[in-house]
């Protein structure tokens, strides 16, 4: 009796709470609150939620006011009355411009809004005008026949869900591993035709990475699948938010996956495409731009996932933007090596191989990194190049060279008679002519001078290769070659010496030597040299 008693003495109370909570337009706040209040079971008033829309007729505005609801509800968006601001002058920035409006859910629902009119907060006209299409996606046509047909044993509830429910669960995730199924088949025949056309080229590899690619876009449907037809389903508000909160990370997992494959893919493509040119800074280039878009792929679908999560990414990107600058300020030399680095790639003053002459440091071209560059000299040790110098310093690249030049000079003995000199250059230059690794077009051998202990025959020729080692090696076919022509003609090569001739000596006799000048003889030497060159060196 007392409790009883108790209860009569409080209901007053309670009544006067219960209208207390009136319709309130003032702010985005009280307008959203108003709006979802008045919706509610047990404060079920939907003249009052129609309130918060302007300018239609009461049944109509009561219409589209639960139409609104309904479909925040289907999409499982829980509205956080706690975050919606109470200021009567709020404005959202967009771009350079900012307006009086106050959007839900900027991410997932970007069409429902509202906006201040004439001092008031309403759901804006773009709101209504877009609420029927939004209501007709997220609630299709077959979902109010579906209702009609369902017998009343359908909505028997087992754990709180009707039968029914479980039914079109059931079908729902049948109708979805189907739909993968094929999808997986599709894609993977649709990737590899597009994947012939730009490479022409059937690679097992490829096979392998179109099908790991070909996955996730075949699971990517299968969540939109049941992305559409879940809300359908008309589960309550609580159990809608969960499930598309799964859906949504899975959603971004998949893309996540679909891009690590997709920059795969590209990257193999484009080291193909590098393979078949000629420079090998384009091959180093490769693993830079993978390790940099996979890079990429992490940070995006990271603030993807905090997207998901109800945090907000300006402020992430403002304080990292803040941070890296104060970074970049700390480690302003590792930023210039990274400029260095671009503009290496940019510029392309030398290839991997070449061989680069770059202040004191001499060698051949290993790698190019993020930060330094590796250059490894005729001794075979390394030199580590920070890419900031490498790009101010001045680089003579030998490897770019159409041909390696090789100068210099043969000394003849002082006593050699004109002929065989003329004889021995005709050979040499014969010698040029028959080598396969010189320029037959472009040489000099010539009489220059008169050295201190020699007659100075100046030798200027190019060899095709670039290589190091193949030049030398056709130096010593070329060496060789002149030692033969100069042992069969008889004119031998002066050393540095000091001849004393002494004329008054009784039975002194001065030095002469014996050449052979026979023009014909020189000439057939000079052919017979030439000639086993030429069968030693096809």
């Amino acid at each position: 009796m007392k409790n009883f008693l108790w209860f009569v003495f409080f209901i007053p109370f309670f009544a006067n709470a219960q209208q207390n909570v009136e319709v309130d337009l003032m702010n985005p706040h009280s307008t959203i609150y108003t709006h979802l209040y008045f919706l509610q079971e047990d404060s079920y008033q939907p003249k009052k939620a129609a309130a918060t829309i302007l300018n239609l007729e009461e049944a109509i505005a009561i219409d589209k006011a639960i139409k609104i609801k309904k479909v925040l509800d289907g999409k499982g968006l829980f509205v956080d009355i706690s975050k919606i601001p109470k200021d009567p002058n709020h404005k959202d920035s967009i771009g350079y411009s900012s307006y009086s409006r106050y959007t839900l859910f900027p991410q997932r629902m970007p069409q429902i809004y509202v906006e201040k009119i004439k001092g008031k907060w309403y759901y804006s006209s773009e709101t209504i005008a877009k609420i029927e299409g939004l209501y007709k996606e997220v609630f299709p046509w077959y979902v109010h026949s579906l209702q009609k047909i369902i017998p009343v044993s359908g909505h028997t509830k087992i754990v709180n869900i009707e039968l029914w429910q479980f039914i079109a669960l059931f079908l729902m995730v049948l109708l979805g591993f189907i739909i993968f199924l094929v999808t997986k088949k599709v894609s993977f025949f649709v990737l590899q035709k597009i994947q012939l056309q730009i490479t022409h080229n059937k690679n097992l590899e490829f096979n392998k990475v179109l099908k790991k690619l070909a996955h996730p876009i075949s699971l990517l449907v299968s969540v939109a699948f049941i992305d559409t037809i879940f809300p359908s389903l008309q589960f309550g508000l609580i159990t809608n938010t969960w499930v598309f909160l799964t859906l949504n990370i899975a959603k971004t997992v998949f893309w996540i996956y679909v891009f690590f494959k997709l920059v795969q893919v590209v990257m193999r493509i484009y080291s193909e495409f590098t393979e078949r040119t000629h420079s090998r800074l384009d091959d180093q280039l490769v693993p830079i731009l993978y390790n940099f878009l996979n890079g990429v792929v992490i940070i995006g679908g990271a603030f993807r996932l905090l997207t998901l999560f109800g945090i907000d990414t300006t402020t992430l990107i403002a304080g990292a933007t803040i941070g890296g600058l104060a970074f970049a300020l700390a480690s302003q030399d590792t930023v210039k090596n990274l400029i260095g680095t671009i503009m290496i790639f940019i510029d392309k003053p030398f290839h991997i191989d070449d061989w680069i002459e770059a202040g004191e440091v001499v060698g051949t071209v290993e790698q190019v990194g993020f930060r330094s560059t590796r250059v490894r000299a005729a001794d075979t040790s390394i030199y580590q190049i920070p890419n900031s110098k490498l790009a101010e310093i001045v680089i003579n690249n030998k490897g770019l060279r159409l041909y390696r030049r090789y100068n210099t000079k043969l000394g003849l003995r002082y006593d050699t008679p004109p002929e065989l000199i003329e004889a021995f250059v005709k050979g040499v230059r014969k010698i040029i002519i028959a080598h396969p690794e010189t320029r037959s077009e472009s040489y000099n051998v010539e009489f220059t001078g008169f050295g201190d202990s020699a007659l100075l025959i100046m030798v200027n020729v190019y060899f095709k290769s670039l290589e190091w080692g193949t030049e030398q090696s056709s130096k010593h076919r070329f060496h060789i070659a002149i030692l033969k022509l100069a042992k069969e003609l008889g004119v031998d090569f002066a050393f540095p010496s000091t001849t004393v001739t002494i004329e008054q000596f009784p039975e002194k006799k001065a030095l002469n030597l014996k050449y052979d000048i026979n023009q014909e003889k020189t000439a057939a030497t000079i052919e017979k040299v030439v000639s086993e060159f030429s069968k030693e060196n096809p």
